[in-house]
């Protein structure tokens, strides 16, 4: 399966019509956005396929995915938030099943304990199915997660301040295998899309972990 992450970067980055023409040249069988504003929902008018965003409260931007076949529609999952005034808006992940496998698409929080948090709630969530958790992590340095392996490409996939490359979008995986993976080129947004070649690694039954593991996801990080 070919799945394609991008950060559109809001009203200033990528707009419809760019995102219409990625489709159109890399073809993904699903297509994960974050930072997707209302203007984005007119993406099916351009390419067909099907379309689900979720926006955050008090943002003009969200989550968003795209796919040519139907799916149903995704689960929005409510993450850890900081404590602190003002540190809105609270961050929720758009749980996506397709087929046999369960897609997270995920814009998480620039506090580094706090994303890992998220993160560990998105792993609990999921439940030891074949799964991939993709998108904005804004992590910096490695990022431990037991039972998924780093599997997204390693070049830098954004400009910090247009100065500073930093590999922030990223895909954590489950009970599957990546063939492939890669940066495409910057466009109009300052995130490079990643591509990524996911497939199921082998029979469900031998993917399910025990209650102890799954007990050990939920405490992780919590």
């Amino acid at each position: 399966m070919k799945v394609i992450s991008w950060n559109l970067l809001r009203l200033t980055g990528a707009a419809v019509e760019d995102v219409a023409t990625l489709i159109d040249s890399q073809k993904p069988d699903i297509l994960l956005m974050q930072e997707a504003t209302r203007h984005i929902e007119a993406l099916p008018g351009l390419v067909g396929g099907h379309f689900y965003r979720l926006s955050w409260l008090g943002r003009i931007h969200g989550l968003a995915v795209w796919s040519p076949t139907h799916f149903p529609r995704p689960v929005a999952l409510s993450l850890p938030a900081s404590r602190l005034p003002g540190r809105l808006p609270r961050r929720r992940a758009q749980i996506i099943q397709m087929g046999d496998i369960t897609f997270a698409n995920v814009h998480l929080s620039h506090g580094q304990l706090l994303n890992r948090r998220q993160l560990a709630r998105v792993a609990a969530a999921l439940q030891g199915k074949p799964s991939a958790i993709i998108g904005d992590y804004n992590a910096v340095g490695p990022i431990f997660l037991p039972g998924f392996t780093d599997v997204g490409p390693r070049e830098p996939t954004h400009l910090s301040g247009n100065v500073m490359p930093v590999r922030l979008d990223r895909c954590l995986a489950h009970g599957l295998v990546c063939r492939a993976s890669a940066a495409l080129d910057f466009g109009p947004s300052d995130h490079r899309p990643i591509r990524l070649e996911l497939h199921l690694e082998g029979p469900h039954a031998e993917l399910a972990p025990s209650p102890a593991r799954k007990d050990r996801l939920r405490r992780f990080y919590r």
